[in-house]
């Protein structure tokens, strides 16, 4: 018997309500993430990674945000009725989620151990002294030394790369059944980088932890992650294994993206870049969001919006080229 997915998101659909009437950032979107599993969400910027990260945690500013459609089942529970009150038992207890930028979203007035401990006492319902030991193991745990030290330190007086070992700490205290990690390497140098996502992939092996991995850099999915959704103008266009998407792509968006990677064995004039811009969200009604960039364009793609076509186990392409392999 197959295990259920920690979290299984089915014809998601989330809408910002403008002058202009509904406009779709997130339109139909399904997937599953399983235990132990990263998943990687990548694309260019507006294609609606990060409302999906936080329609997934309810976080979705109303107004002029509004989830219109779909469920969301962590663990068989339909998150999208579920009252404030339910998700504030949820988030950081069952669903932790890293942000892009950890100095913004660290509190400049608080402690390092203030933070911390505020959580693991909301959700582990312990005692202070309690609290304050998970924080300084789970500090430890994300590979930052002086523990007891940084509790009692503000967030300015700790480097980049600690801030988002922190934050890591915060999402991971309180034993999370899923991660969600909103680019969070964005801000980081190289090395630094690096670290985080050997951290994160090491972190995934001890704890079992799911994790989607929201980002729009290839680097990242290849470095950590199992399986990739692509996604553009609000619409999943791939989704397949790590491999098989680096090698045997099918979307034109996704094989343009491979393409724009600059490879350090190949010396070129000019990097490979998708022509055009990702279209606003709302302003393609017909036809194939991608068609006015694809080199590959037919009549029939400014007309018609393509199914998911299946391509083999697991891999799904969004295309009217790969039509005849099957529609799910």
């Amino acid at each position: 018997m197959t295990q259920a997915p920690v979290l299984d998101v089915k014809e998601l659909r989330t809408s910002f309500i403008s002058s202009d009437g509904e406009i779709p950032a997130v339109d139909n979107i399904s997937f599953a993430v399983n235990k132990g599993e990263i998943l990687g969400i990548v694309g260019e910027s507006g294609c609606g990674k990060s409302v999906t990260s936080l329609s997934i945690m309810k976080l979705i500013p109303q107004p002029p945000g509004k989830i219109v459609g779909g469920e969301i089942l962590l663990n068989g529970e339909d998150l999208v009725p579920a009252t404030e009150k339910r998700m504030r038992q949820i988030r950081g207890n069952d669903i932790a989620m890293i942000f892009q930028e950890p100095m913004t979203s660290l509190n400049p007035l608080f402690t390092i151990g203030n933070q911390l401990v505020e959580g693991i006492i909301l959700h582990k319902k312990v005692s202070k002294k309690a609290a304050f030991k998970i924080g300084v193991e789970m500090l430890k745990l994300v590979g930052l030394p002086r523990a007891e030290q940084i509790m009692k330190e503000f967030p300015h007086q700790l480097s980049g790369g600690m801030r988002q070992r922190v934050m890591i700490a915060m999402a991971l205290s309180c034993d999370p059944k899923l991660l969600i990690a909103d680019e969070p390497t964005t801000a980081l140098d190289v090395t630094i980088q690096a670290q985080i996502l050997s951290l994160m992939k090491d972190l995934n092996k001890k704890l079992d932890t799911a994790i989607i991995m929201i980002t729009h850099d290839l680097g990242v999915v290849a470095e950590v992650c199992q399986r990739v959704l692509v996604m553009y103008a609000g619409k999943v266009v791939e989704e397949a294994s790590v491999s098989e998407i680096f090698k045997n792509p099918k979307h034109p968006y996704t094989i343009g993206l491979l393409q724009s990677v600059p490879d350090v064995r190949e010396k070129k004039e000019r990097l490979y870049s998708i022509p055009g811009n990702v279209p606003k969200p709302g302003t393609i009604t017909t036809g194939c969001r991608f068609a006015a960039r694809c080199d590959k364009v037919q009549e029939r793609c400014l007309t018609e919006d393509p199914e998911l076509y299946k391509q083999g186990d697991g891999h799904y392409v969004r295309c009217f080229l790969h039509a005849s392999g099957g529609e799910i």
